[in-house]
């Protein structure tokens, strides 16, 4: 059963490492769609809001690329999966309540079971999304691999998740990457 919000044409689920440009991609593609077209969710957003209420930290400071919110990472990854483990669709529901653009970008898809919960909730108008670069451009980007972040279910959970329906390649070729969203932003409006 859906849950409540309006109901999307269509839903696009958008994954990929740290430092790989889904919000760069994210936020490209709603620039171009328009906000009264397109909402960017972020699963991340209740996950690190709720930590924040229960642990007495500052919220705004942990949705930022910040210091600050590195040196929780580690701790709001265990406290999440714990969440995830007591209720797979916890966060999936948080960030869809009062939703009313008929576009969907879900930013930060990190498991199998966001995936399952979307595609339960929302069937065929779901699709998957992943953005994929480099290493070296991640590091470009100030990508540094942290153990314990890299290698947890949150960076490596949907690597085996077998065919996405979108690839974007984002190695810092703008001009392909511009050709793969001319291509994506011609799919989205054929859908609406």
């Amino acid at each position: 059963m859906a849950p409540l919000g309006g109901v999307p044409g269509l839903v696009l689920l958008f994954s990929g490492k740290r430092k790989s440009g889904k919000d760069f991609v994210t936020e490209a593609l709603q620039s171009r769609l328009g906000a009264d077209v397109c909402a960017i969710l972020r699963l991340s957003g209740p996950l690190k809001e709720q930590y924040a209420q229960e642990h007495g930290l500052d919220f705004h400071r942990l949705l930022d690329a910040s210091t600050y919110k590195e040196a929780y990472r580690r701790d709001m990854i265990r406290w999440g999966e714990e969440k995830r483990q007591a209720d797979p669709g916890f966060f999936c529901r948080k960030i869809v309540e009062g939703v009313c653009q008929p576009v969907w970008l879900v930013s930060d898809t990190r498991r199998v079971s966001d995936i399952q919960w979307f595609q339960e909730a929302y069937g065929a108008v779901t699709q998957t999304v992943r953005v994929v670069a480099t290493e070296e451009s991640r590091q470009q980007r100030g990508w540094v691999f942290t153990p314990g972040v890299d290698d947890a279910e949150s960076e490596c959970g949907l690597d085996n998740f077998g065919t996405f329906d979108w690839v974007i390649e984002n190695h810092g070729d703008e001009q392909r990457l511009e050709e793969q969203l001319e291509h994506l932003i011609e799919f989205v409006r054929s859908r609406l």
